[in-house]
């Protein structure tokens, strides 16, 4: 009866974390400050054509990051070699309730939506490049930023 315990549970947690992210990748900032000439460049490639997808923005910072938010300029390069540029504000912050990604430490982790509804995705390769572009250069206290993928709930 051990012996089938001991298979049993691990095959529990294993087809029980049904994870529907598709790409997650963050740049480190080594200073923990991001210089707005610093461009960070992300490439993934989709294959499923039939889901929809959210698009989120990773940010990891200190407690000592100045301000409830941060505005990036996220350049999207889809597989048509169609570009989209647009300027994303994330709301990291609120002066009551404090930070609003989830806490280790003094470490603080977003991740922020970007589009406002799930969105049909190309086959093919996709290309996101991200710039801060916040008043203070560099923008301190910031030690990594990044894409995530995933596909939206069924």
């Amino acid at each position: 009866m051990k012996q089938l315990l001991f298979l049993l549970i691990p095959l529990l947690f294993t087809t029980s974390c049904d994870t529907v992210d598709v790409y997650e990748q963050t740049a480190a900032f080594g200073s923990h400050a991001w210089v707005s000439a610093n461009k960070i460049s992300f490439t993934f490639s989709v294959a499923d054509t039939t889901s929809s997808y959210n698009i989120y923005a990773v940010v990891r910072h200190t407690d000592a990051y100045h301000f409830n938010n941060m505005w990036m300029q996220l350049k999207t390069v889809a597989p048509d070699n169609s570009v989209t540029d647009q300027q994303v504000k994330l709301k990291l912050g609120d002066n009551a309730k404090g930070w609003l990604g989830s806490a280790m430490d003094d470490i603080i982790e977003h991740r922020v939506l970007i589009n406002k509804y799930p969105i049909k995705l190309k086959k093919g390769n996709y290309t996101f490049v991200l710039q801060q572009i916040m008043r203070e250069d560099p923008l301190q206290y910031v030690m990594n930023a990044g894409i995530r993928v995933e596909k939206a709930g069924q």
